[in-house]
């Protein structure tokens, strides 16, 4: 695969993960440097294992995670969703560890969430006999610098009062958009439609 191209796909593949990025700075404002590194690595952590490991599964279980895939994916943004707005409307001030996004099982569930679509990317790979690991490098290596790079504008957005009191509910709205937007990609909506 030539390398622009490889760049072009690893840009489309992090693009769920920078907008989750967007709205975890907004929602902590002023996110710690631990915080600003955490995630990035993570999701780029996640976006690089999962095309090997689509790679390796290969044929013998393809049918059944592409059946399944956005549907593990929407459930998984769905949950952390749900929890954000519940935090928003009725979250108490002094828990801070619910709300910080960028740790614990909370990271966890975006970071397989957004990386699920770079598995199926892993199995086409292994359709087509092609290498995986420095594709799987240059997926990783971008979604960190985007995931980087998105979270620190959303802290600078944060940093508005008006915008950040609201910050709960855009980031729990927008991930909600996120699987949504991973089942009508995937023809769900098509399907029920028929």
């Amino acid at each position: 695969m030539p390398f622009l191209e490889l760049l072009a796909l690893a840009v489309a593949l992090a693009m769920d993960a920078l907008a989750v990025s967007v709205a975890t700075g907004i929602t902590l404002g002023k996110p710690s440097l631990v915080q600003l590194l955490r995630m990035p690595l993570a999701f780029g952590l996640f976006q690089a294992v999962m095309p090997v490991t689509g790679w390796l599964l290969g044929l013998s279980v393809r049918h059944l995670i592409e059946r399944w895939d956005h549907w593990i994916a929407f459930a998984l943004l769905a949950f952390v969703s749900l929890n954000m707005l519940r935090e928003a409307f009725w979250g108490k001030e002094e828990n801070v560890e619910a709300k910080d996004p960028t740790s614990g099982l909370t990271l966890l569930l975006l970071a397989v969430a957004t990386s699920i679509d770079a598995m199926a990317v892993g199995l086409s790979f292994s359709l087509l006999h092609l290498p995986i690991i420095f594709p799987a490098m240059i997926i990783g290596i971008v979604c960190t610098l985007i995931s980087a790079g998105g979270m620190a504008a959303g802290a600078r957005l944060g940093r508005i009062g008006c915008v950040r009191c609201w910050a709960g509910v855009a980031g729990g709205v927008a991930l909600l958009g996120i699987g949504l937007s991973i089942l009508y990609e995937h023809g769900v909506f098509d399907a029920a439609g028929s």
